[in-house]
């Protein structure tokens, strides 16, 4: 029988088909998907692995004998099955496992106008009925079984973005876009289309198995098919999505990537242009540059720990405008404060064509410091490594603490975090400073105590 503690992550359900969880298992969460969330209708959708349409059909399936009408919308990225959820008003869930290897397949839930399902929301009730009916089979219902229909979203959807950013005035741009062989090659295609761009389309087949490279554009090595084509073409800007096209990550004309900070400084930016003094969230390691950029242009700033549940959370609590994460995540209030890489793609596109510097030149002002990137490590024990690296900077001058995730050390001007995985045994960490030898020295000194 299926360890369901195995695949029932914080935020998602995630495994290997069907070694670890397959249709029969789909169908059971749908169903408990429908009585937990108690709807009468769902939005259904899936990406283009060769496990979804059979998951995704049996998840309906599940949804519908309890007595849930849903709405089927077939291939969509995960930003457009969130389009569906708030534009509907209705709970969703999205058939993929974003940038893992082929086998691999998952679910991501959300509650109507998108809101977010996570452990503490409704998946572990969702996980729990699961569990039981797969000892008792799927209990009879008085409940008239719902209908299965489908609609297609995706004009809607893109239609909904450009609403959202005013791209009619823009000079004509050259861009490179790498899909991945994920759903940007199913939603970019509609979204660019008639707007004064020349589109140099990357690996936009729709195909699961990953030919090409793996769809994770975190990664440096997948970026370098894009660099060299940004590099070849002479393009003024070059997107890399992840499989599920949540996730955007820019690289500029010289072929260098752009940090997800300076992103986020540059959203964070024209949103309070529109906005003025309203909130913008960042997660704690993003760039210095993020708060700073955000209180010049008079905005109010709001750290969290790293993660979407903690910035939705935050999203929902403070009403921010628009928040965003270091992994390339960045989330909207105008898009029902979800995630979505392709919105956040559509600003940086309206801010480079807007003006006539190249994209190297925009950035420049939002990216201020040396970075180390996240490095991991594999260790024995989390805690006692963080307590080790703690003790050897406790007492140093001007040397302050905090642990809102992880371990957060500061210095004049530097910091690093050192914060655990969740789920595997490495301790994650990220250096800034204002230069790159400090960075440097800085991560040399933690990494040898962390390794030793």
């Amino acid at each position: 029988m299926p360890d369901l503690s195995q695949i029932v992550k914080a935020y998602d359900v995630r495994g290997v088909v069907p070694d670890q969880w397959d249709e029969e298992l789909a169908e059971l969460f749908g169903a408990a998907f429908a009585t937990v969330t108690g709807a009468d209708a769902i939005v259904v959708g899936h990406d283009m692995r060769p496990s979804s349409p059979g998951m995704a059909r049996a998840f309906a399936e599940g949804a519908a004998s309890r007595g849930a009408d849903v709405t089927e919308i077939g291939l969509c990225s995960t930003d457009q099955l969130y389009f569906a959820s708030g534009e509907l008003d209705l709970p969703g869930a999205m058939f993929t496992a974003s940038h893992n290897p082929a086998q691999y397949n998952g679910i991501k839930m959300c509650k109507a106008g998108a809101a977010p399902v996570g452990q503490d929301t409704g998946l572990a009730e969702i996980r729990e009925l699961a569990e039981q009916w797969l000892e008792t089979g799927l209990p009879a219902t008085d409940a008239t079984p719902g209908t299965i229909t489908q609609r297609d979203v995706l004009a809607d959807y893109a239609g909904y973005l450009r609403q959202l950013v005013d791209l009619s005035g823009i000079r004509r741009l050259k861009v490179a876009v790498d899909a991945g062989n994920g759903m940007g090659g199913h939603t970019v295609p509609t979204v660019f289309d008639g707007l004064p761009i020349d589109l140099t389309p990357m690996y936009f087949e729709l195909d699961g198995t990953f030919p090409n490279h793996e769809a994770n554009p975190l990664d440096p090595k997948n970026l370098v098919d894009l660099q060299h084509k940004v590099r070849e073409v002479g393009a003024d800007i070059g997107l890399a999505f992840d499989g599920d096209a949540d996730r955007c990550f820019v690289i500029d004309e010289r072929g260098e990537p752009v940090s997800p900070s300076a992103i986020t400084a540059l959203v964070a930016a024209r949103e309070l242009a529109k906005h003025p003094g309203e909130t913008i969230i960042h997660n704690l390691i993003t760039s210095w540059s993020v708060p700073e950029v955000v209180k010049e242009h008079g905005g109010q700033v709001v750290r969290t720990r790293v993660g979407h549940s903690f910035i939705k959370q935050e999203m929902a609590r403070t009403g921010a405008i628009f928040g965003g994460e270091h992994s390339a995540h960045y989330y909207f209030r105008d898009f029902w404060k979800a995630d979505t890489g392709m919105l956040a793609a559509l600003h940086v596109l309206a801010a480079l064509g807007g003006q006539q510097r190249p994209l190297s030149e925009l950035v420049a002002e939002y990216d201020r410091y040396a970075a180390s990137g996240e490095i991991n490590s594999t260790v024995a024990d989390q805690a006692e490594r963080t307590a080790a690296v703690r003790a050897a900077f406790d007492g140093r001058e001007g040397v302050s603490f905090d642990e809102l995730d992880g371990l957060t050390v500061t210095g004049g001007d530097w910091w690093f975090n050192l914060r655990p995985s969740n789920t595997e045994p490495l301790l994650r960490l990220n250096v800034e400073a204002r230069d790159t030898a400090t960075v440097e020295r800085l991560r040399d000194e933690v990494l040898a105590i962390v390794r030793a």
